[in-house]
């Protein structure tokens, strides 16, 4: 019978007694071995280059150097899959949380609560370092490179000029790898994009609470958790509208409405209900870009939305931390095109800039 060799894991954790919690739970499974640990972020740093680990563990408030120096410094120059286990109340360290997920971090657990079941905890532990030990992550030369990236090549028109209705929403659905992804594409565009932007981003609560506040904080387009109820917004009013953690957000009757129905393909938010609903309220008004993720969500969203007229985009395998939904929608023949991370704000632009020339001429 075939051995597989245990999962290395590299405990970061300021904290002796969240330290000998975390290599407890985690040496009671024989396919995972801690093989150091370390109470600062530079000597993280250093142990991931010399240890190597297949996955680290890290605590966003460490002395010396941050959680989320540390890790941009790990993806740098030694990448590695990394699982944050932080806590949710503080929002400064919920706002580090994010921008270490966005410099590459894969996955979230929250630290213990005080009267958390330890098994419950210890297992979501064990299953989140098992998931992302079989991610190969990339390195994220920006961290080495201030700069790097930020020059692309602009995309051809000629394929929205093909569309021939008049785009005047964007949906974007993204999971694993997704802040860092949904990131750059919003930083790509400027202030006054003008088409309104309907997104879903996998962020389980309690961790998703802030995200919408931090990701206004960091794009040039105000973001917001939406009201139910909202009237859908006019194109022509910049604006990303997110869905809240553990909630649907549904387009119906020309209104946004938030819904806690049923968990879709196992995520509540589903990127599913949001497209499926788009598809059916605006037809072939909407552009929809599935990005990176774990799973199968939103590829079937994306087929009605293609099936409905509307313009559909997946991003590659090359740029996607994890090539599941994407690849699950191409393989569905949802994708009318296949586009790289860096090519995705240039195309939201020609997409603008071809539904602002309609105007013209209508």
């Amino acid at each position: 019978m075939k051995h597989h060799k245990p999962i290395r894991v590299l405990v970061v954790e300021d904290s002796a007694t969240m330290t000998d919690l975390i290599m407890e739970v985690l040496q009671e499974d024989p396919d995972i071995e801690v093989v150091g640990n370390a109470h600062d972020g530079e000597s993280a740093v250093k142990k991931c280059l010399s240890l190597k680990p297949d996955v680290v563990t890290m605590d966003m408030i460490l002395p010396v150097m941050s959680g989320l120096q540390a890790t941009e410094q790990i993806m740098a120059f030694s990448p590695c899959p990394i699982l944050i286990v932080s806590s949710s109340f503080n929002r400064a360290e919920l706002f580090s949380t994010y921008q270490a997920l966005a410099a590459g971090a894969l996955e979230l657990v929250e630290k213990p609560l005080v009267d958390e079941d330890k098994d419950k905890w210890a297992l979501k532990l064990r299953k989140a370092i098992k998931l992302i030990s079989k991610i190969k992550v990339i390195t994220h030369l920006r961290a080495k490179f201030p700069g790097y990236g930020e020059s692309v090549q602009k995309v051809p028109q000629a394929y929205q000029e093909r569309h021939t209705a008049r785009i005047d929403y964007i949906a974007i659905g993204a999971s694993t790898g997704g802040p860092g992804a949904v990131l750059r594409i919003l930083q790509g565009l400027p202030s006054d994009f003008s088409l309104p932007i309907f997104m879903v981003i996998h962020i389980g609560a309690p961790f998703g609470a802030s995200f919408a506040e931090w990701l206004n904080s960091q794009s040039p387009i105000p973001v917001q958790f939406p009201q139910d109820g909202q009237t859908l917004p006019l194109p022509g009013k910049p604006g990303v509208f997110l869905a809240p953690p553990d909630t649907h957000m549904i387009l119906d009757g020309g209104k946004i409405r938030l819904t806690t129905g049923p968990e879709r393909n196992s995520c509540r938010p589903s990127v599913d209900v949001l497209f499926e609903t788009m598809a059916s309220e605006l037809k072939q008004r909407v552009a929809a870009f599935l990005l990176t993720g774990m799973g199968a969500d939103g590829a079937r969203g994306l087929l009605d939305i293609r099936r409905k007229g509307g313009l559909t985009v997946a991003q590659d395998e090359q740029s996607s931390v994890i090539f599941g939904m994407p690849k699950e929608a191409i393989r569905l023949g949802a994708a009318q095109h296949v586009l790289s991370l860096n090519e995705m704000a240039p195309t939201l632009l020609s997409i603008e800039s071809t539904f602002t020339r309609k105007v013209k001429r209508l």
